[in-house]
């Protein structure tokens, strides 16, 4: 049996105990200090100046009869044999066991629970609507000047409870530690007046921001049997929401907390989160406007003031029919949307509108009624989203102007343009100019000619679905059923033809068209699970081989199998192409494992969401991704953007989950990085930083010293971001480099998505951003003759003269050769006519 703990008064008012463990070991005097730090064990009271310190043998706080009491009442149960050993004080010292007062820097007396009593509560579910919340333990500050029977009765009751407590002896402590601790409840003592004015410390409290979503309630003294009861509103003026009638029964004092919990708290927690609702209202793209059933406005957000050009204090409070109307609508469309919404029935259609300029804009317009208390429509909710005609182009860029968005202060016509900065002649910076035998000898075609050039290489990204005419919205791809072919669990489990296939993986040779058709358009799943089990991506992401499966589901489920070349086959050879270069000895010596597995990721995950339309026929037909991305790496975000958001969203898939969190953010920076790097719009701008940091110093490291230092630097950080941005490029359109049975199959996937755009912009009235991309009159031998000219051959001379790749250049040279004979054939096929 543990003996009982003694309790000391120290000579500066501070009441503390010395606890002993369970075991006979000498006993541990725990210090005090004036910091807010509490000891491991011990039971500290920090007073204010009027504060009595009651004598050691006399019965602290809480006193040992109330502790007594507080045991019957909860039915705890004491050691009888610590009650009898240890006198009076052992009620007390067996407080101290129970729980820890903390003393704190301040003029105060704080206690705060230990959670070893009766009841131990958990954080709470609540739910609003469709949002699923969880409500950590509440938190109960009590404001008692003078310790008594009734600051117990709550003490004990927040115990029972399962709150967290803490008190306060003075109106400045009190603030203090609420500015601190944000308390959901707030009990302050009103039976006495000439210790502190309650309703004055009520209103301080209710002066800060925090105090919103606080309760507070205020105990007042009984009323005697001649006196009339008081009103509550004085109480209520001064900021209190409840009054409770003295009465120190624990049980009493439980009942009020809870009650209060399951009313005014729980409602106050649901109003707080309805923060974040607003939140996500404010920050998104669409336009929307709340109003009541009688059609007042209630609410609009950001965007809905951008579009339609007023300021919300403009719009709140008015009703619908006070703002002028376009006269561009059918007479009777307000009566049969007002007809439909009226029944509770949803109303979608185009609508006209007017700006606060006077224009008309017409725009797509979903209303929903929302049904309130009694099954009576209660408000009604509009989005509202800009059609994409030519005019309300012009309308929008006119919005974005009028709204002061300095990100749009280019005329809209550069939508139109070339948007590649000017080119930059890397022949003269190149590999050309190094005096390293492995970089001499290549072919440097004319340069000029790019600068009338519009850079969408074969490789190029977009993010959208088409509804109608030209207005394109984001959409996820929803999981296809591509055949009955079981998914496989684990490496192991692949069939025993995928197996086969996948046997050759780390040869440049390997044919990713037999995985496709094997894997009935599901090559990236079964590649992916090899290639990541070769680089060990499962251990170093701590996830199980499950995780990565689903992972790489969800991912080749939002590739677009009706594409014809940016669909998951693609994505699977960027991988193929990205491991095959890990594997080179100069580029394994340059990267460590978080840079592999970044770049298999960014690999893998590089063109998600592609719908086969380029970067510019997005930003010329005013999509809401060119308008979101400010016309500016529009794919590129949106792919790293959503490959992230499908991460993170599901437990069941997300890879991530288990690493920490600075290697998270390393390498989902570099991720990001890489994919942003295969926008060719910075295609010569990336080359040439790779070729004057890398090529040069390792040219001159060549030729210069026997030292046996390392000049290039490939290693520092700088660099290893440019290596790994190389790679990711060259793998990207590595398809002139691969044997020319696939060069040619790749040729005409990417040509007919490009016959396919050009046909759209002619439709739509679009700008033709690749005119040479003409079904009709297009040439692909010669079509690839210039991608290889103006994109290719530079970037793999600087590419090979780091990593040494003979065979991909040499099958370079000739697929080159392959496209000029037909070129001089005058051949616009793919084959030359004697070929089967």
């Amino acid at each position: 049996m543990g003996c009982a703990p003694s309790i000391h008064v120290s000579q500066s008012g501070v009441i503390y105990c010395r606890d002993s463990d369970e075991s006979n070991s000498p006993r541990q005097t725990t210090s005090v200090s004036q910091g807010p730090a509490a000891p491991p064990h011990g039971l500290f009271v920090q007073t204010d100046a009027a504060d009595v310190i009651p004598p050691s043998g006399a019965s602290g706080p809480p006193g040992a009869a109330r502790v007594r009491r507080a045991r019957a009442e909860l039915g705890s149960g004491g050691s009888s044999s610590s009650s009898s050993s240890a006198g009076s004080a052992a009620p007390a010292a067996t407080t101290c066991r129970g729980r820890r007062r903390h003393c704190c820097s301040s003029a105060e007396a704080e206690t705060q629970t230990s959670y070893t009593s009766v009841k131990q509560v958990s954080s709470a579910e609540v739910r609003i609507g469709p949002m699923r919340l969880t409500q950590d333990p509440i938190q109960v500050l009590l404001i008692f000047a003078k310790e008594d029977s009734q600051s117990d009765g709550f003490w004990w009751a927040c115990d029972r409870a399962g709150y967290r407590c803490n008190i306060a002896r003075t109106p400045e402590s009190a603030l203090e530690c609420f500015l601190d601790k944000h308390h959901e409840i707030i009990v302050i003592d009103h039976r006495q007046t000439r210790n502190f004015d309650a309703e004055a410390v009520c209103r301080s409290i209710r002066a800060t921001n925090p105090s919103e979503h606080t309760v507070i309630l205020a105990v007042v003294s009984q009323a005697s049997g001649d006196r009339e009861e008081a009103s509550v509103l004085p109480l209520l003026h001064a900021g209190f929401n409840r009054r409770f009638m003295e009465n120190n029964s624990i049980i009493a004092c439980y009942n009020e907390l809870i009650q209060i919990e399951h009313g005014e708290v729980r409602s106050q927690f649901k109003l707080r989160a309805c923060n974040s609702v607003f939140t996500a209202l404010d920050h998104c793209h669409e336009a929307i406007e709340i109003t009541s059933d009688d059609h007042v406005i209630q609410y609009v957000n950001p965007a809905f003031e951008r579009m339609m050009g007023y300021h919300k204090g403009e719009l709140l409070g008015k009703e619908l029919a006070e703002l002028p109307k376009s006269d561009k609508n059918r007479a009777d469309l307000l009566d049969t949307i007002n007809t439909c919404i009226k029944k509770g029935k949803e109303w979608q259609g185009v609508y006209y509108a007017r700006r606060k300029s006077g224009d008309s804009i017409q725009q797509h317009v979903k209303i929903t009624p929302v049904i309130g208390q009694g099954g009576k429509i209660r408000h009604f909710v509009s989005l509202k989203k800009l059609c994409c005609t030519t005019d309300n182009n012009k309308q929008l860029h006119k919005i974005h102007r009028d709204s002061g968005d300095n990100s749009q202060t280019e005329s809209h016509s550069f939508r139109y343009k070339n948007r590649r900065k000017e080119s930059i002649d890397v022949k003269s910076i190149s590999s050309r100019g190094s005096d390293a035998p492995s970089l001499q000898n290549r072919r440097y075609p004319s340069m000029a000619r790019i600068h009338s050039m519009t850079i969408e290489a074969p490789i190029t990204k977009d993010g959208l679905r088409r509804l109608s005419g030209n207005e394109y919205v984001f959409t996820k791809n929803v999981h296809q059923s591509h055949s009955h072919l079981a998914m496989p669990i684990t490496i192991n489990d692949v069939p025993p033809c995928i197996a086969q296939l996948l046997d050759n993986e780390e040869s440049w040779e390997f044919n990713i068209f037999e995985l496709e058709a094997v894997t009935h358009k599901r090559p990236l799943v079964y590649l992916g699970l090899k290639v990541f089990s070769r680089f060990g991506v499962c251990e170093f992401l701590h996830c199980s081989e499950t995780t990565l499966r689903a992972w790489l589901q969800v991912i080749e489920a939002n590739y677009h199998s009706s594409n014809a070349y940016h669909n998951s086959t693609h994505a699977a050879d960027v991988l193929h192409a990205t491991a095959f270069f890990l594997g080179k000895e100069r580029v394994k010596g340059s990267l460590d494992q978080l840079d592999e597995v970044a770049a298999l990721i960014a690999a893998t995950v590089h063109d998600v969401d592609h719908p086969g339309r380029t970067n510019s026929f997005l930003c010329n037909a005013g999509s809401e991704l060119a308008v979101l991305y400010n016309d500016t790496a529009v794919l590129e975000s949106h792919h790293t953007a959503l490959a992230f958001q499908l991460t993170v969203k599901d437990s069941k898939c997300n890879i991530f989950k288990n690493i920490d969190r600075n290697h998270y953010r390393t390498l989902r920076q570099a991720i990001i990085d890489m994919v942003l790097a295969t926008e060719m719009t910075k295609h010569f701008e990336h080359v040439n930083k790779f070729v004057n940091s890398i090529n040069k110093p390792m040219a001159a490291e060549i030729e210069g010293s026997d030292c046996e230092c390392n000049p290039t630097g490939k290693n520092f950080p700088e660099n290893q971001i440019l290596i790994k941005r190389m790679m990711i490029k060259c793998a990207d359109v590595a398809n002139p480099c691969r044997p020319l049975d696939l060069c040619i199959e790749w040729a005409g996937r990417i040509s007919e998505e490009y016959f396919a755009q050009t046909d759209e912009e002619k439709r739509q009235g679009l700008p033709v951003v690749m005119p040479v991309f003409d079904r009709n009159t297009c040439s692909i031998p010669k079509s690839q003759i210039s991608f290889i000219d103006y994109f290719i051959t530079d970037m793999f001379d600087a590419w090979d003269a780091f990593a040494h790749l003979p065979a991909l250049m040499q099958h370079l040279a000739d697929n080159y050769k392959h496209w000029k004979t037909l070129d001089d054939l005058k051949c616009k096929s793919l084959r030359l006519p004697s070929d089967s």
